[in-house]
């Protein structure tokens, strides 16, 4: 099985530097089909590997020796277990559809070449996250995603905007990975290796206090990753790039990839359950508090932005509450639909000339059903409605939640499920339906290509029956991760599914009336509610008030008066002074033979002088 192994995981950098050979040239359609295949070829490999975990167990394999100094040996090792292997098969699934449809959607751009090896150079980077061994192996990817992030968001970098919002998240997930490498630190410091069974098996032998610590540091990476509060800000700018980013990077794989780490420590964050109920409840607030600025915002990225920084606050109650086989469910079922929404999202893009106002359009069913109906289907999916994925994955974290008697927790995603539903279908209701608002700017839709459609067919598909393989994915993933027994009595439960699962609908129901109707009034847009979450809580102006400026108004003074006045002082002065010696010096060397016999005797005599007063130490 190590042939698949390491065709699962290099094909991805195989299609990222070929296609880098033709970087500069024009448009060539052939490394879009490449790219493609090669992604394929990965994702075939990665259902092999599934297979065979579900049969044979786990598999290890140490490629090389890797960093050997002193006590400190880290392998290039990898490991295709029960966890790593569903995000291997969710990573690759979702790559390959994004790259069919990438060929489509980026024909007219001039660095088509450019975006597959960015592309799939990023999904070399997160396969080798999810499947290596050791932490260092982990960070390596966790790296690697975000440089392709800062590529991809920043890929029409001629765009001030993308440039901004590029370097905006990059420098947030430095901040943030500053903390995962501590904890990193911490591990090895303590327990003298980095490989996970070394660390996992000596987890009990260290101090609580100790064991916290580590916890709080790698959840502080994870923070960044999956953008929860305060380091949010850069998920909904990071819009910015190309669709199909925003689908595999910001929706399905890299924004997950902080859930994952949680999961992956789940031994660890089950032995400091303060510390896993701080991120739950971290990730309740997150899920109600991005719902909330989904509501009313009207950029159609930024909606479904919103969305998956909320869902990924489900995934962290999850996760947070020791559900980890739960949260790694949500995950997977969540980056079908959600992958979905936004390649459906770049549709209509598409035919209305990159506008991205939900306001300015309305009516599209009419020119593009098969994308309406898909998204559609995506957003009942979100919403949690019987018997799409969502409804299996996201009912069963309200339950852990209740299960808990975290009460608070649980009504916090309780109402957020029905925002969820609310916003989901003002989205579907001012795109596909009601007048059309695109004839007023001279615009024409259209649908787009049917190769196009027919990549998307996969995750509609998974979007609707994903949700019923939940016994099975629980059966096969608790084989290593820890399982999670609910103990609520049938009757409340029936009660708990009832409740989650009419707030959804009267959401749908309410949206379908509101905006069928014309939408909320003028005087409501005008209100401060309505202003307050348009502007995100005013948290991007108080950091630019309060971070930005400041540290802008440093860098200058920094620049001016010490940089300029100080360093640059110092250092021309020492230039002149030696060039200046120099100057003088050079007389000495004019050629003429009675100025050397004078300098001779100079010299002559200095020596005379050192010798006759220079005494040897004793």
């Amino acid at each position: 099985m190590e042939k698949y192994l390491y065709t699962a995981l290099f094909a991805p950098l195989v299609s990222s530097l070929f296609v880098a050979l033709f970087a500069s040239r024009p448009k060539m359609l052939f490394t879009g089909v490449i790219a493609s295949i090669l992604i394929a070829i990965s994702m075939v490999s990665s259902f092999v590997l599934l297979i065979d975990v579900n049969t044979h167990g786990a598999l290890h394999v140490n490629m090389m020796d890797w960093i050997v100094a002193g006590n400190l040996y880290i392998p290039f090792g990898f490991v295709v277990d029960e966890v790593s292997v569903i995000m291997m098969v969710t990573v690759t699934l979702v790559s390959t559809v994004v790259h069919i449809y990438s060929i489509g959607y980026m024909d007219h751009d001039k660095s088509f070449n450019r975006f597959f090896s960015y592309l799939s150079a990023f999904v070399f980077s997160m396969m080798i996250l999810v499947m290596s061994d050791n932490f260092v192996g982990l960070f390596i990817g966790w790296e690697g995603v975000g440089l392709c992030s800062w590529l991809l968001i920043g890929f029409w970098y001629h765009k001030h905007s993308a440039s901004w919002a590029a370097n905006e998240a990059f420098i947030m997930n430095r901040i943030a990975d500053l903390g995962m490498l501590m904890g990193i630190f911490l591990i090895y410091w303590n327990v003298g290796s980095l490989q996970y069974e070394d660390v996992f098996a000596t987890l009990e032998e260290l101090d609580s206090v100790l064991v916290a610590s580590i916890g709080m540091f790698l959840f502080i990476g994870a923070m960044g990753k999956s953008a929860q509060f305060p380091l949010h800000t850069w998920l909904a700018d990071a819009m910015e790039g190309p669709t199909p980013v925003s689908a595999l990077i910001h929706a399905a794989t890299m924004v997950t990839a902080g859930v994952y780490l949680v999961i992956r420590c789940g031994e660890l964050y089950s032995m400091i359950p303060d510390v896993g109920f701080a991120i739950a409840s971290l990730g309740a607030f997150v899920a109600l508090f991005a719902a909330s600025m989904a509501l009313v915002n009207n950029d159609l990225k930024r909606i479904i932005a919103y969305s998956t920084l909320s869902q990924l606050g489900y995934m962290f109650v999850a996760a947070g509450l020791g559900a980890y086989w739960i949260a790694l469910f949500h995950l997977m079922t969540h980056a079908f639909f959600k992958s979905l929404l936004f390649l459906g999202a770049g549709n209509v893009m598409h035919a209305m000339h990159d506008e991205l106002n939900i306001k300015k359009m309305g009516g599209l069913y009419g020119s593009m059903k098969a994308t309406a109906i898909l998204m559609s289907v995506a957003s009942v999916a979100l919403a949690g409605i019987y018997p799409l994925a969502g409804f299996f994955s996201k009912d069963k974290i309200l339950e852990v939640a209740f299960n808990e008697g975290a009460y608070f927790l649980w009504f916090a995603l309780f109402i957020g499920a029905g925002l969820t539903a609310f916003y989901s279908f003002r989205l579907v209701m001012l795109v596909f339906f009601g007048e059309k608002e695109y004839t007023k700017y001279g615009l024409h839709p259209h649908e787009a290509q049917p190769f196009v459609i027919y990549a998307l067919l996969p995750l509609g598909l998974l979007a609707v029956i994903a949700g019923w393989f939940e016994h099975t994915f629980e059966g096969f993933t608790t084989r290593l991760l820890k399982s999670y027994e609910i103990h609520i009595a049938h009757g409340t439960e029936m009660i708990l599914i009832a409740s989650t699962l009419g707030i959804a609908l009267g959401g749908i129901a309410f949206a379908v009336y509101k905006y069928r109707r014309g939408g909320f009034s003028k005087k409501w847009e005008e209100g401060f509610v309505y202003r307050l979450l348009s502007n995100q809580y005013y948290i991007p102006k108080l950091y630019e008030l309060y971070i930005m400026r400041p540290f802008t108004l440093l860098s200058q003074f920094v620049w001016q008066k010490i940089d300029m006045k100080v360093v640059d002082f110092t250092v021309d002065a020492i230039a002149r002074t030696i060039y200046k010696t120099g100057e003088k010096s050079r007389k000495m060397q004019s050629g003429n033979l009675s100025d050397m016999l004078r300098w001779m005797v100079v010299g002559m005599v200095v020596l005379l002088l050192l010798a006759l007063f220079y005494r040897p130490m004793a």
